[in-house]
This record gives C-alpha cells, structure tokens and sequence, in this order.
C-alpha cells in the first residue's frame, strides 16, 4: 500500500515513519537501515558531540542515497554555531526539541531547510506555528525519553493539536505498529515517530541487554522520573535504579546519566538510566527495520480494511 501524506511529500520519503533522534544511538548504523527502509533516519545531536556527528553524516551518505535528517536537542547542544554547523553538513530537513522554537526555526528556514519542532502540549505547537515551522512532532507522555512535567497522553494530545494547527503532525508516543499508526492517522496525525520499537530493532547498535529488557517488559515496566524537577521529567525503563528513584527523586537527574555508555552499550542497566517508552510492553521480538516498516504498513491497511468492514 503506498501511503501519500504531506509528510511523505514534504520529506520524499516512501512510508510516513520517522525515527527517533536517540541520544548516541541516532547514528549512521541505525539512521541509514531507517532511510533505506523508506522512512526518515534521523542523526542525533544531544550527545554533543559534534566532531562525531560530522563524521556519522559522512557515513549516511556513504550508507543511504535516501533522505535524512538531524535533530537539534536545544536543552542539550548550547553551541551557538549548531545551526550553521547543520547548514554546513548540507541537511536538508532537521527536527528542533528540547526548547523554544522561536529560537532556530527563522535561521534554519532562510537557509532553506524543513523544519519540524517536538513538542509535549498545545501551548508548544501553537508556539512553533507561530515560529514558522513546516510541522510538528506531537509527542505523547507514554514515550521514552525526556519529557514536560505536565504529560498529555496521545489519545488526548493528537487531536488537540491537530483540530487547533494546519500543519501536518507526526504522531509519537506509543506507535509501534500498524494498529498504532492508524489509530494516530484516525486521531488527525500524517505521519508517525517511532523510538522504542526502533531502539530493539536488530541494526540498534545498543547492549542486547537493553533490547531483551524490552521483550520482558510488562506496559508498566517503565517509570516517569523527575516530575518536580530540578530539570526535565523523563520516563526510562524500571529497574532497581529507576524504581529507587521514582520513590526518592534525585537532586541532579542529569548526574544519574554519568553511566550513559555503561548502560546502553556495555548493557549494565543499574549504571545509569535506560530511557525507554510504554510502548516496549507490546514488543516481542527483535527484527530488521525493514521487517518492522513492512510490517506495520501491512497492518496499517490491513486495519483500515477492517475499520471499514466493522463501521456500517
């Protein structure tokens, strides 16, 4: 099923599936098995390391002739030369999060790329219209990651957004497959954002210890930290660490990432924080990307064939 929407337009993509831009996982080996599959492989900027990230942009172009895009973590990459840094690189098409929109998206636009900014509620998508972007990442709090305080889930955020902008939305927070998809497609989304599902893929270059965390899970084994702050909130997979941390807090959240490359490359997942979404508790199984994307457009209009059937 060839599925067109004003994302599948707007990016040149095939399928209207965009990844995630996971902090050092977002890299030429998992991005390029996204974009050659037919989606959107995103590079990641959060980690920092920009001398690194020139290098995996090489590597994309040596791995893909499909599109790609970075994202700009704003929270995370306080360089003042990122924008330019990205313009330089010669992308075409970047994802802004993790801060005000109003901040890149004029400079990133006159230098003609397409921009799209995350946002967790409302008042952020109204915001980033008000920016210019060409479209929003609506990200609901059942996703993995770093999130608002305040979580809005995707059954409730989707369509708030989208009956109040015209610009297309991709849904994230919970889509895994084409069940999921759809009901985003029903709720008003063009599009789709996938993190978890593509975190335990089989060219996600973390610890397998994390991916088979996954397959264990229950949809309650994750847990949202840090809800009053200081810093952002974040929902991560249980463990000993997390759980003690959920009941107890910590004073620095960004202190308890210190053990990042223990936990998702060395797979000792007490050492830090394994940022994972709900959605893990529906995963069973680690495939190929391509296995994962052909999957979910078959059931994707597999459902819409069903819907069709049952609604009379």
């Amino acid at each position: 099923m060839a599925v067109k929407t004003r994302i599948t337009e707007m990016l040149g993509i095939e399928k209207p599936i965009i990844q995630a831009a996971m902090g050092w996982i977002a890299r030429s080996q998992l991005s390029s098995a996204v974009s050659n599959a037919g989606g959107m492989g995103i590079i990641e900027t959060s980690s920092g390391e920009l001398d690194a990230i020139k290098v995996e942009i090489v590597k994309m172009r040596e791995l893909t002739d499909k599109p790609f895009g970075v994202n700009v973590a704003q929270a995370f990459v306080r360089d003042p030369g990122i924008v330019q840094f990205v313009i330089d690189q010669g992308i075409r098409f970047v994802t802004t999060s993790a801060g005000d929109p109003m901040k890149f998206t004029a400079m990133l636009k006159a230098a003609g790329l397409t921009v799209f900014h995350v946002v967790p509620n409302l008042a952020g998508a109204l915001r980033a219209v008000e920016a210019g972007v060409d479209g929003l990442v609506v990200e609901g709090g059942e996703g993995g990651g770093f999130k608002n305080p305040k979580d809005v889930a995707s059954m409730v955020l989707i369509p708030l957004v989208c009956e109040r902008v015209k610009v297309p939305v991709v849904a994230a927070g919970g889509i895994m497959d084409g069940r999921s998809m759809a009901a985003a497609f029903a709720l008003g989304a063009e599009g789709v954002l996938m993190g978890t599902r593509i975190l335990s893929s089989a060219e996600s270059p973390v610890h397998a210890n994390w991916k088979d965390a996954i397959l264990k899970a229950e949809a309650t084994d994750t847990v949202f930290l840090n809800r009053s702050g200081p810093g952002p909130a974040l929902r991560a997979l249980r463990t000993e660490r997390t759980t003690r941390l959920e009941k107890e807090g910590s004073p620095n959240i960004f202190g308890e990432f210190a053990g990042t490359q223990k936990v998702y490359f060395g797979g000792d997942l007490e050492a830090g924080i394994a940022l994972t979404g709900q959605v893990a508790g529906r995963i069973t199984e680690v495939k190929p990307v391509r296995q994962v994307f052909e999957e979910t457009m078959a059931e994707f209009e597999e459902t819409l064939a069903r819907m069709n059937r049952v609604v009379v």
